[in-house]
């Protein structure tokens, strides 16, 4: 009984750590302020933009966007400048990809 208990937190533990992210207009609405970068090299996180709600990963940059913000778990700001940001991003091709280049900055997606 222990272990189906434990195997069921785990589970739910999975699901309440999705990478559900909504892009906010306004800087203080944000969770995390973010900068896309030109080049791979200079991200602290590498993403991948899946299609359906249950491919996002927990906090592997596998992101899914919600239409709502009150679907996501982490409210993000687009920012103009690299300085101003929290967070830098580079979108990345194939889902494999995706992953923390700076596990320092993992903090602000959980």
């Amino acid at each position: 009984m222990k272990k189906i208990t434990f195997i069921l937190l785990l589970c739910i533990s999975f699901i309440s750590n999705a990478q559900k992210v909504f892009a906010v207009q306004y800087e203080n609405q944000a969770d995390v302020k973010v900068f896309v970068v030109k080049y791979e090299n200079q991200a602290d996180l590498n993403i991948y933009k899946v299609k359906y709600e249950n491919q996002a990963g927990k906090n592997n940059g596998t992101w899914f966007f919600t239409k709502y913000k009150n679907q996501a778990k982490k409210k993000i700001y687009f920012v103009t400048y690299e300085n101003q940001a929290d967070l830098k991003i580079y979108v990345v091709k194939y889902k494999n990809q995706a992953g923390w280049r700076d596990k320092s900055k993992q903090h602000l997606m959980f």
